[in-house]
């Protein structure tokens, strides 16, 4: 264990949320709903951020920066346990839109910023791949245009309305997030 990890982010604390699902009644279309679900993921979006920010500034080398990350996405994307079978369907939407999240940092610090083209053009591109049923490169894809968030580009959230509802959408929607934490790095307060 790191002495960065409770710094970052810890399983207490994705346990809490977790906790604090469990006991709402959730309803993705009620607004408190949707802003708990919203914060949960934001929460993990600056965790993975100050992880980026410490890498970029020096304070991290490769290596632990690449521990931390997959000490998040190990605790994140595990399967909660959690028995109201919409809880788990939400939670499980806010997983997969981390996917992207965790894959972008991963592919930033191991590779640096994808430049072979634009922010949109790596989501269009995703999302055709995805339409192809390639899945593997759609991720790639949606991780590329994640290193160029990372590296300060912006991404149109006006580009999701353009896309088929899938996973792309999802990661688009973790993108967000991330892009949102890199601008205003500020904690999520586990009990608004």
């Amino acid at each position: 264990m790191s002495e960065n990890e409770e710094e970052y982010y810890s399983d207490e604390r994705w346990q809490n949320w977790l906790d604090r699902l469990r006991d709402e009644d959730l309803d993705p279309e009620e607004e408190d709903s949707a802003r708990l679900l919203l914060n949960l993921q934001d929460d993990v979006a600056i965790a993975v951020a100050k992880i980026v920010t410490d890498y970029q500034d020096g304070d991290l080398d490769e290596e632990e920066t690449m521990d931390e990350l997959a000490t998040i996405r190990d605790t994140v994307l595990a399967e909660p346990d959690i028995a109201d079978e919409d809880t788990l369907m939400l939670v499980d939407g806010v997983q997969t839109s981390l996917v992207a999240v965790f894959y972008s940092a991963e592919q930033y610090v191991a590779d640096g910023v994808a430049d072979e083209t634009s922010v949109e053009e790596y989501v269009q591109a995703a999302a055709a791949a995805e339409d192809e049923e390639d899945f593997d490169r759609a991720l790639g894809l949606a991780a590329c245009a994640g290193t160029r968030i990372i590296d300060g580009d912006d991404l149109p959230m006006e580009l999701a309305d353009d896309l088929e509802y899938g996973l792309v959408v999802e990661w688009v929607n973790g993108l967000d997030s991330l892009q949102s934490a890199l601008a205003q790095p500020e904690v999520v307060e586990e009990d608004e």
